[in-house]
């Protein structure tokens, strides 16, 4: 497909010299295979694994964060529900 795209790129690039016309339509086909080969508006392209693999990353850093301080706030809880036991006696 890519061999396809560039043969296409040249041979619009050649013509070019006939009519500048044609060196719009290359110009235009290398904005639309870069901006949607990025994952740019419409089509699905490499930018969606990398958006997947940021919320992964996100959501490992958020449950970490979560493990470690759960224990923290549970052990300070249990501290303060015994003094106040004891203050209650």
């Amino acid at each position: 497909m890519f061999v396809l795209l560039f043969i296409l790129l040249a041979v619009l690039f050649g013509l070019g010299f006939l009519n500048a016309l044609w060196w719009v339509a290359a110009g235009l086909l290398v904005f639309a295979l870069v901006h949607y080969g990025r994952g740019g508006t419409g089509g699905r392209g490499r930018g969606s694994d990398s958006d997947y693999g940021e919320y992964r990353d996100y959501r490992d850093r958020q449950n970490r964060w979560d493990r470690r301080y759960r224990r923290q706030r549970r052990g300070r809880w249990m501290r303060q529900d015994r003094r106040d036991r004891e203050h209650h006696r």
